[in-house]
């Protein structure tokens, strides 16, 4: 089949390799525009535009897809089909109309469950044990589509939202390329979803990030699975008998039993956070404008001491 890929992120990457190895052909890649990154913030292609040219498929990079010009493209293309995988646009129907076997999107969850942007965090700050890919059709609503294909898999008790990312990024490809064929051959199935099981993975923001230790140490260690890479689960560390604060992101942490008689977000005598329920066992932490580092390193080079507290955002 002829394919128009729509997509920005890394996730897509595993999926567009896979296709290399079949006799479909990828027509045309739609991309984000070039946007600041880095400390330069220079003006950066998206890791797909850079893999497209690296293979010599044209790339089209737009930040409005249902822009006449991309609409024009895509039509003259005449694709059979097009594929949508972490873009971060929504498609209109002027385009999805287009292509002769329909418009599918790889989605990082086992839909309904975690419509949204953020499926992959969500999952891990809910706890839950289980999560997924699924292939599903595109539709007015957001992820709303019906299902063709899924596949499940477990959520590592250690696992955090970067790792599970690469992993369900992997576990897409094998699965997109079986789905294709069905879809070729007229052999796929549809199937809706259950609207009653939905829920929602909103969009992260910078704040989503910030820490609250008077919440259970067992919901903030998934908050920091959840949150690393990003934004991070954040809180400053502020030494109890003065000093400079330091603002730092928990990179890596369970949940522990707490002593008594400590507020949350004070260090025990095992240097872990007192949290509402429980404490926190820190294992890695990256403080602002340095590298990740160890706890212990952190511990050492700062002279952390009991007594020391980490506060949330606002309150220093």
């Amino acid at each position: 089949m002829d394919i128009v890929f729509f997509g920005s992120g890394h996730f897509g990457i595993p999926c567009l390799q896979a296709l290399l190895g079949t006799h479909h052909k990828i027509g045309l890649v739609v991309t984000a525009c070039p946007h600041p990154a880095g400390r330069g913030r220079m003006p950066t292609p998206t890791v797909v535009a850079k893999w497209a040219r690296g293979h010599q498929i044209d790339v089209l990079e737009t930040d409005n897809v249902d822009d006449p010009a991309v609409i024009g493209r895509v039509e003259a293309i005449r694709p059979d089909l097009l594929l949508v995988i972490a873009f971060g646009q929504k498609l209109g129907r002027s385009l999805i109309k287009i292509p002769t076997k329909g418009a599918i999107n790889v989605h990082a969850s086992l839909l309904p469950r975690w419509r949204g942007a953020a499926p992959i965090n969500w999952a891990i700050i809910a706890g839950d044990q289980q999560t997924g890919v699924s292939i599903i059709t595109l539709a007015d609503k957001i992820d709303a589509g019906h299902i063709i294909a899924q596949e499940a898999t477990q959520i590592g008790p250690d696992e955090d939202a970067g790792q599970l990312h690469d992993r369900l990024a992997q576990l897409a490809a094998p699965l997109l390329v079986e789905t294709l064929a069905k879809i070729e051959k007229g052999t796929a199935e549809y199937r809706p979803q259950d609207p009653a099981a939905v829920t929602l993975a909103p969009k992260l923001k910078k704040f989503d990030g910030f820490i609250d230790f008077a919440q259970p140490a067992d919901r903030l260690a998934r908050m920091v699975r959840g949150l690393w890479p990003w934004p991070g689960a954040t809180a400053d560390y502020l030494p109890k008998h003065g000093g400079r604060s330091v603002r730092l992101i928990i990179a890596a942490a369970r949940p522990a039993e707490g002593m008594p008689g400590l507020a949350p977000g004070v260090l025990d005598q095992r240097l872990y956070i007192t949290c509402g329920q429980g404490a926190l066992n820190v294992m890695a932490v990256k403080p602002s404008g340095s590298d990740l580092m160890d706890w212990r390193d952190f511990v050492n080079g700062r002279h952390v001491r009991p007594g020391d507290a980490f506060v949330s955002i606002g309150q220093t």
